[in-house]
């Protein structure tokens, strides 16, 4: 038997990326034991949807914390208490730095080809807005490990999808996310395989500006 890992998972929102990592795992198809969730924000539908999985969360609201280094303690305070393997970023639209402990350890699945359509506010639909508006003929989604840059660091694997010429933001974000699906549990059976060993080698942690925030 394949030897699953212990990931904590963090959202901000709905949490559709995390429940099907939750159901990925429970079914064995992703070797993934889900030990927490972190919610970045009070009330969002994806803490009700971990809960009915059976999998603890705790909120770090980001709008208590004057700054994004005060915020991103905070949350990888929680995290060592819960002690993964790996952080699974879903959805998560809150700046995090991370501790040079985590390097190699903290995955993230953006919606498009990296490095087109990736930055600082390319999140949801405004990537596929984007993406239509530079009449791309395909896109598709990036699982990626999370330095300090968004939507930066080494890529770990891409899936890709067509654009149809009479694709809306919302149809090719569903084609996308199905893409997502896929994509997401299969970097996390690569890490648990540690089959990633000389891609996490690579990740740099790069110093923080002065002033950062999200």
């Amino acid at each position: 038997m394949r030897k699953k890992v212990r990931g904590v998972i963090l959202i901000s929102g709905s949490g559709s990326t995390m429940e099907n990592l939750l159901l990925k795992a429970a079914d064995g198809s992703c070797l993934l034991e889900p030990v927490g969730v972190i919610a970045s924000k009070e009330g969002v539908p994806g803490i009700m949807k971990a809960q009915q999985h059976g999998v603890p969360v705790q909120v770090v609201n980001r709008k208590d914390y004057t700054d994004s280094p005060a915020f991103s303690r905070q949350v990888f305070k929680l995290i060592n208490v819960l002690r993964p393997d790996v952080v699974l970023l879903a959805g998560f639209l809150s700046y995090v730095h991370i501790p040079e402990r985590y390097r190699g350890r903290v995955l993230n699945i953006h919606p498009s080809l990296l490095p087109k359509f990736g930055g600082k506010g390319m999140y949801g639909l405004k990537v596929h807005q984007a993406v239509l508006k530079a009449h791309e003929k395909e896109t598709g989604c990036t699982v990626h490990y999370v330095d300090e840059v968004y939507d930066h660091g080494p890529i770990i694997l891409q899936r890709k999808v067509p654009v149809q010429v009479d694709d809306t933001p919302e149809t090719l974000q569903a084609r996308v996310m199905e893409a997502e699906r896929e994509a997401y549990p299969e970097a996390v059976n690569l890490f648990a395989e540690k089959r990633l060993l000389q891609v996490a080698q690579s990740v740099r942690i790069l110093p923080v500006k002065a002033g950062a925030v999200d």
